[in-house]
């Protein structure tokens, strides 16, 4: 039976799931019908990659042991900093987008600003890497490794299949910053996975 607190805590996983994979497949067909430039549509992006968040939070607390997430120093941390990365990538991309769409900014100066951004992504991948690091309990480090394992697999297949449908011109061009966005999309599909296998979705 759902105590009132759980009823207070939010809505469902499927809820959740169900927003996430709706904005993404929205912003999938306004970007393939160009609708949106390549730019709107990277910071749209961030919406389905946030959503993953209350989606893991949700589903851990409907699952028998709760949740994993943010309970240890090491996953404090990690959220500290994947807020402070994510905060950095705005600014950096909204600086970006405005200095190039305002004026035509020296070669050296779009290529650092250019760069910035790219920057604060690595950082996220630092943050997940501290995680696996840092963490003492072994069985969230595992889920951690696993869900980083399959998100970097299913990222480096659908680069690859894309490369090739490229190649014969079956499938339009895309910027490589999109493995990094199939790579935090496979987080989602790593943390079901360790939730079907495992029982918990991990710290990611």
């Amino acid at each position: 039976m759902t105590s009132p607190a759980d009823r207070a805590s939010g809505r469902s996983p499927g809820f959740w799931a169900g927003l996430l994979l709706g904005s993404l497949a929205a912003i999938a067909g306004l970007a393939l019908s160009d609708a949106i430039g390549p730019d709107t549509t990277l910071l749209l992006m961030l919406l389905p990659v946030a959503l993953t968040v209350p989606l893991m939070r949700a589903a851990g607390r409907r699952a028998p042991g709760g949740s994993c997430v943010g309970k240890g120093a090491a996953q404090k941390r990690y959220v500290k900093r994947i807020a402070l990365f994510t905060a950095l990538y705005l600014l950096s991309f909204g600086v970006l987008t405005f200095v190039t769409a305002e004026s035509e900014p020296a070669f050296a100066l779009r290529s650092v600003l250019a760069v910035l951004p790219g920057l604060a992504v690595i950082g996220i991948f630092w943050a997940v890497g501290r995680l696996i690091v840092e963490e003492q309990d072994e069985f969230i480090r595992m889920l951690v490794v696993r869900q980083s394992l399959i998100a970097t697999g299913l990222a480096l297949s659908a680069a690859t299949v894309w490369g090739f449908l490229e190649s014969a011109d079956v499938a339009p061009h895309l910027d490589a910053y999109w493995v990094a966005v199939a790579w935090f999309l496979g987080l989602f599909v790593g943390g079901l996975s360790n939730r079907i296998e495992y029982g918990s979705w991990g710290a990611v």
